[in-house]
C-alpha cells in the first residue's frame, strides 16, 4: 500500500452521557494537504475510553503506513497525553496499579497505546473547542457516532499492490471492558465503579467527501439531541446548587464537559453559565466545589 507522507494525527472522543453511547474520530493529515478520516462507535462507553480509542486508531493507521518519519499526534485529552507520556511507566513499574494501590482504569486500551507508541510519535495537547479545524472535525465525527449516526468521511484511496478503496464498513471487533470510572488528571484518585463487558465495534464509513466541517453542519437531529443533553446538564447543575451539594473537580469537569485541569486552573471563584463556582475545601486529594445561582448571590430572604 502506498500513501502520502503523514504529517500529523488528530483525535477526539465523545459520549452522549458519561457513561453512555460513545463515538470517536480521527483525522490523518498528509504532507500534500489531503486527509484521511476515521471514526467509530461504542453503544456503552466513557469519554476517556473514546479519547483513547481515537488515538489507538490513529496510531494503527500510522503503523500500517510503514512510515519512518516522525509525526505529531494532537489530542484535547490531557488524560490521554499525560497517561501515555508521564504516568504509564509508573503504572507498569507498580504492576498496573495507581499510587493508591487500585487497578489502573482502562488497562486494555493503555496496553494498546503503549504497544503502538514509539519515538516517532510526538504527543501534543490542543485545547478543545478552540477553533482548531482538525480538532473540531474530529469532535464532529465523534459526536455523530455517539448519536448512532454515520457521518460522511473523507478517506484517501491507497495505491499500489493490494490497495483498495474503503467502500463500506470495515469492522474491527475488540473486547471492550468498560470501567465506569474516571481518573482525575493527577492519575492518583479514582471514583468507585463497576464493570460492564461488551464488544466494541470500530467501523470505517464509506469513502465520501466531507460535508460537516464543524458542529453547525451536523444533522439537525444531532443538534437537537445536544440541546436536550445541555438542558439535562443544566437541570443537574441547578439541583446541585439548590441542594447545596459539594462536588469534586472531576465531577464538576464531567458536568461542564471539560478536563479536570480546566476546572482547577480557574481559581477559587469563577462564573460558569448561570452559576458562581466556589472552591470550598480540600478533602485528601480532592477539591470540593459549590455552585450558587447568580441571581441568588447577594440576595436576602
Amino acid at each position: 500500500m502506498t500513501i502520502p507522507q503523514i504529517k500529523s494525527l488528530y483525535t477526539d472522543g465523545a459520549c452522549s452521557g458519561n457513561p453512555g453511547p460513545g463515538g470517536w474520530g480521527a483525522v490523518v493529515c498528509f504532507a500534500d494537504g489531503n486527509r484521511h478520516e476515521l471514526g467509530g462507535a461504542d453503544p456503552q462507553s466513557t469519554n476517556n475510553r473514546m479519547e483513547m480509542q481515537a488515538a489507538v486508531a490513529a496510531l494503527e493507521f500510522f503503523a500500517n503506513s510503514g512510515q519512518t518519519e516522525p509525526v505529531t499526534l494532537y489530542t484535547d485529552s490531557e488524560y490521554v497525553k499525560n497517561g501515555i507520556t508521564k504516568w504509564i511507566q509508573g503504572w507498569k513499574n507498580k504492576g498496573w496499579k495507581t499510587s493508591t494501590g487500585k487497578d489502573v482504569v482502562n488497562q486494555d486500551l493503555w496496553h494498546l497505546l503503549d504497544k503502538l507508541n514509539s519515538r516517532q510519535i510526538k504527543w501534543e495537547h490542543v485545547r478543545g473547542h478552540s477553533g482548531d479545524f482538525y480538532n473540531d472535525r474530529c469532535d464532529a465525527i465523534a459526536r455523530s457516532f455517539s448519536h448512532n449516526l454515520t457521518p460522511e468521511l473523507q478517506q484517501h484511496k491507497a495505491t499500489g499492490d493490494g490497495a483498495r478503496a474503503s467502500t463500506g464498513a470495515s469492522p474491527l471487533h475488540l473486547k471492550n471492558t468498560i470501567v465506569l470510572e474516571e481518573t482525575e488528571t493527577t492519575g492518583n484518585k479514582t471514583i468507585e465503579s463497576y464493570v460492564i463487558t461488551s464488544d466494541l465495534l470500530i467501523s470505517n464509513a464509506a469513502m465520501m467527501d466531507s460535508t460537516a466541517d464543524n458542529l453547525e453542519n451536523l444533522p439537525r437531529e444531532v443538534r437537537v439531541q445536544e440541546l436536550r443533553n445541555l438542558i439535562e446538564t443544566l437541570h443537574i447543575a441547578d439541583e446541585v446548587a439548590t441542594k447545596g451539594y459539594l462536588i469534586t473537580s472531576s465531577e464538576l469537569a464531567d458536568l461542564m464537559d471539560v478536563n479536570a485541569s480546566a476546572v482547577t486552573s480557574r481559581g477559587d471563584n469563577w462564573v460558569w453559565r448561570n452559576w458562581v463556582v466556589s472552591r470550598v475545601r480540600r478533602e485528601g486529594n480532592q477539591i470540593l466545589w459549590q455552585l450558587e445561582r447568580i441571581d441568588h448571590v447577594g440576595t436576602t430572604d
